[in-house]
């Protein structure tokens, strides 16, 4: 983990909030930052493509990139801590003082658009599609250097784990899941994995929507990842003790995220 980007990497990855459920005190919800360089055959650049927008995230964004500078937004699923920020973002590109925007790429489930709408109090025709082309996940797509894959996991809305690859580096993003086999997928061999940790192990935890650290590590350890980072910890809870179940179950390194790190793969 590093705070200086340096040069040199293929992929890096900034936590720009990880607090579970609703911003706490220290981060905003769900929001990570990927860079990657790539000549697509118009000059060398630097590709940004944001993964999740929860609430308070637009803000801190701004610390780590300009807005106006991502190529695309990827969406897990349409609970408000990790798609709201998408409202603030919505805004932004429309009204702008430089002038309305190009369309940028959204992907997400198929209610994404609506929600979006509904979420702003638009009328859903056109809603935000005059600022975002909406595409549902399905096949696996290319966006400049990162090679993206949505894999469906168990929550109680439609959502999905994501695989994003950059030349021989994959990062891992559980979204939002109870254990499942869509998890392992995304896990596999991943030489990180950004694992949600909303439950405590002994808790009286419904099913189907939360993994626990306990859950994560074992998940680590059956995929083989790199390296295990814990996030999505409600503020209720004390990450400390999502972090002990982890390591007690999975010996690769393993931390907490925290917002403001950086990872150079």
């Amino acid at each position: 983990m590093s705070t200086d980007p340096g040069t040199g990497t293929s992929l890096r990855l900034t936590v720009v909030g990880c607090s579970g459920s609703y911003p706490g005190p220290d981060s905003p919800a769900s929001c990570y930052l990927l860079e990657a360089e790539h000549d697509d055959g118009t000059g060398p650049r630097t590709w940004r493509v944001v993964l999740d927008l929860g609430n308070g995230a637009l803000g801190a964004l701004q610390r780590y990139a300009d807005p106006l500078s991502i190529d695309a937004v990827l969406l897990s699923h349409l609970h408000a801590d990790h798609c709201l920020d998408m409202c603030g973002y919505h805004v932004l590109r429309r009204y702008h003082p430089s002038g309305p925007q190009p369309l940028l790429p959204v992907h997400g489930p198929a209610e994404t658009a609506d929600r979006l709408a509904r979420g702003y109090d638009l009328d859903p025709d056109p809603g935000m599609r005059e600022e975002f082309d909406f595409r549902i996940w399905g096949e696996p797509v290319r966006i400049g250097p990162f090679h993206v894959e949505a894999i469906p996991v168990d929550h109680p809305v439609d959502a999905f784990g994501v695989r994003i690859t950059v030349g021989g580096v994959t990062i891992g993003y559980s979204g939002d899941t109870a254990p499942c086999a869509g998890l392992d997928a995304v896990a596999d061999g991943v030489d990180l994995l950004l694992a949600e940790a909303s439950f405590r192990a002994g808790d009286d935890n419904p099913p189907h929507i939360h993994l626990t650290g306990t859950d994560c590590g074992e998940a680590a350890a059956r995929a083989g990842v790199g390296r295990l980072v814990l996030t999505h910890v409600p503020p209720w809870f004390d990450p400390a003790d999502a972090l002990a179940e982890a390591v007690a179950v999975f010996d690769g390194p393993t931390e907490l995220a925290v917002a403001g790190a950086v990872y150079e793969l």
